[in-house]
């Protein structure tokens, strides 16, 4: 039987193998070219990514810098068309520009132009690659108001911030990032109470004190005297603080929530601030993480600054010393008994200037004749106290039937004092604005409750006393907040929509794509 010839098989197989090894090597070679090339681009594209973003915070900075100039009221009416989005300048969109690759600056204030594209872009080291940003900023949204407390008009804005960020070499790598900046308007008085202390007890209520909330323009009104509701809201009533919250004893609850940066509850230490801390039959409904401290700006000092002469309201009706003072004057109820009258001054540069006052008599604040209804007016004051339980009341405008009021504000100077302790305050709208004390000193600041107490209180520096047991229909900010004798305060929810301050910026809307 033949048999078969198997010569050279083996190097056939071997030549196989050889070629199958070879192109194994081959492709793996291939795939670690690949994986390297592929990390490197990742590595890149994050680089530029970071480099990109970068110059997002670097336009960020600068608009919220003081090399950059924000239109002025006047300005934003003469040169922008704001009832669009994008602001547009000249029939086209307001920009400031450091990138030429997407757009040139259109912008009214030649400094800003030039401000951002010098100081806007730049770069970045990364290892041994250099990564460059440019960025280009496009104004959306601009709005003038008035900044409470104080008198000045205040701006804010919205931009859309775009960023490329570059490497340049062998292998290119850009990203362009887009995020929106904004600072937007906040109602000044948001709460109840607002305590701008971070510590424990910032806020402390107990002996069944409470909030809740009202809404004073539903309230019946008959020749300005508004009805006292029969019941309030068991929402609206909210707090707030940059520290914790303390409830204590029986049937004390806020009728609202606690809005504080802290977290947790449980007992409040220096070290381990909470937010809130309970003892005995206490309530708040629900708690609202801050994702930073809330800051009050400090009112502005009266001026011209107010005299340090001491200033007294008598037993019996008597203005001896005092400016602005009659003896004579309407009451609530458009009566004329012989009462004791400081009338205000119609700007706050012409305010009625007091000094060192001490009230011990039944004295009434009136704003000036012809004054138009629900403008404001000013009393400036060294110090305020009270002595003897005299009734202090919001007067309505002469001459006006049925009766309107005006807004008296009380800005009392930095180094007085107010102390409202003996007295009884009686503003019969209940419309909180209609009476605001603003203090911007540190000394403590007491005040009765009664039945028709409605005044704001701005003293974001000094500490708080609800005195008694009575009420306070308004808004009370203050370092800290102290209402331990069973009183209410009453949020009037017209307080959203009526005072506003700058909010703090914020940064959004990142988006991101590879080019």
């Amino acid at each position: 039987m033949a048999t078969k010839n198997e010569k050279g098989v083996a190097l056939i197989l071997t030549m196989i193998l050889l070629v199958v090894l070879s192109v194994m090597a081959v492709s793996l070679l291939f795939m670690g070219q690949s994986e390297t090339w592929s990390s490197m681009n990742y590595r890149m594209m994050t680089q530029t990514r970071y480099g990109a973003e970068a110059g997002i915070h670097k336009a960020a900075n600068f608009l919220q810098s003081t090399s950059y100039t924000s239109p002025t009221s006047a300005q934003i009416a003469a040169n922008f068309t704001t009832t669009t989005s994008p602001i547009t300048y000249g029939g086209a969109p307001a920009v400031l520009s450091a990138n030429s690759a997407i757009g040139s600056s259109n912008f009214p204030i030649d400094a800003d132009k030039t401000n951002f594209a010098a100081n806007a872009a730049g770069s970045l080291t990364a290892g041994n690659t250099t990564v460059t940003y440019k960025p280009y900023a496009k104004l959306l949204a601009i709005q003038s108001f008035t900044a409470y407390p104080s008198t000045a008009p205040a701006v804010v804005e919205k931009w859309e911030i775009t960023s490329d960020g570059t490497i340049s070499g062998v292998r290119n790598a850009q990203v362009r990032v887009s995020a929106i900046m904004e600072r937007q308007k906040t109602p000044a008085y948001a709460y109840a109470a607002f305590a701008t202390a971070t510590g424990c007890a910032a806020l402390s209520f107990g002996g069944g004190g409470s909030t809740d909330s009202y809404d004073s323009a539903s309230l019946t009104v008959t020749n300005g005297v508004a009805t006292v509701p029969s019941t309030f809201s068991a929402f609206g009533g909210n707090v707030g603080t940059n520290g914790n919250l303390d409830e204590s004893g029986n049937k004390t609850i806020i009728n609202g929530t606690l809005s504080t940066p802290r977290s947790g509850t449980g007992t409040c230490s220096t070290s381990t601030v909470t937010a809130l801390s309970q003892n005995g039959n206490t309530e708040v409904f629900a708690i609202t993480e801050l994702s930073q401290n809330v800051t009050y700006n400090t009112p502005d000092a009266p001026s011209p600054a107010p005299p340090t002469t001491p200033m007294s309201i008598g037993n019996k009706a008597d203005c001896t010393g005092i400016p602005s003072c009659v003896v004579g004057g309407f009451d609530k109820n458009g009566n004329n008994p012989s009462i004791t009258s400081i009338t205000a001054g119609s700007t706050s540069s012409t305010a009625t200037s007091l000094g060192a006052l001490t009230i011990q008599g039944n004295l009434h604040l009136v704003p000036p004749t012809g004054t138009t209804p629900g403008s404001t007016v000013y009393i400036n004051a060294y110090s305020i106290k009270s002595s003897g339980n005299p009734n202090i009341t919001i007067d309505p405008i002469p001459g006006t039937s049925p009766a309107q009021y005006a807004q008296i504000v009380l800005n009392v100077a930095p180094a007085g004092s107010v102390d409202l302790t003996g007295s009884t305050l009686s503003n019969p709208t209940l419309v909180p604005a209609n009476f605001q004390v603003l203090y911007g000193g540190t000394n403590d600041v007491t005040i009765n409750g009664g039945t028709d107490t409605a005044m704001l209180l701005y003293a974001p520096n000094a500490n708080f006393k609800l005195n008694g047991g009575g009420n306070l229909f308004g808004s009370v900010i203050a370092s800290k907040v102290k209402d331990l004798g069973g009183g209410s305060i009453h949020y009037d929810r017209e307080l959203q929509t009526e005072f506003y301050q700058l909010g703090n910026y914020m940064l959004s809307s990142f988006n991101w794509q590879k080019y």
